[in-house]
């Protein structure tokens, strides 16, 4: 059972890891002279990256949903781990990772949410593709979704 303990906390902790740079890294959309993030805009110009601002033609309201969504998944897994630890030590154990798995069932919404919105919204007529914070995001989801599965089921073992 230790084994599985430790297996699910580094799962745990790289979706943590994978949530973190999906949200700061500068990579979600790219082309030659061109990096784009949920933040910023970056450009090539003589050799050197610049920073720019996101241009006004981003739907802003979209956009801010995206930057809320990534952040509060970042909160809720980080949270999650918290209470993860702490129930190890403070509930019994029929119902020791159902908080745990609801702060990562959260955080799989939260980041599904902005990687859908920013896939449907964003880019769709611009020449380039998707970076690596992007994959980071949709990878992100499928982790903290089985991340969140596994600690409803671990709720249930008795032994």
């Amino acid at each position: 059972m230790l084994l599985l303990l430790a297996a699910i906390f580094l799962l745990h902790i790289a979706c943590i890891c994978l949530l973190l740079t999906a949200t700061i890294h500068n990579a979600w959309w790219m082309n030659n002279d061109l990096s784009t993030d949920i933040w910023s805009r970056w450009t090539l110009s003589g050799g050197n990256w610049n920073n720019t601002e996101i241009p006004a033609h981003y739907p802003k309201d979209y956009l801010q949903a995206v930057q809320a969504s990534s952040v509060l998944a970042c909160i809720f897994c980080i949270l999650g781990l918290f209470v993860f630890v702490a129930q190890l030590y403070a509930l019994p154990k029929g119902r020791r990772f159902l908080f745990t798995g609801a702060f990562q069932l959260l955080a799989w919404l939260c980041i599904m949410i902005a990687a859908s919105i920013y896939t449907d919204i964003f880019h769709k007529q611009d020449s380039g593709w998707y970076g690596a914070s992007f994959i980071l995001a949709w990878i992100s989801v499928c982790l903290t979704f089985i991340s969140s599965i596994t600690y409803c089921i671990l709720r249930k073992k008795t032994a």
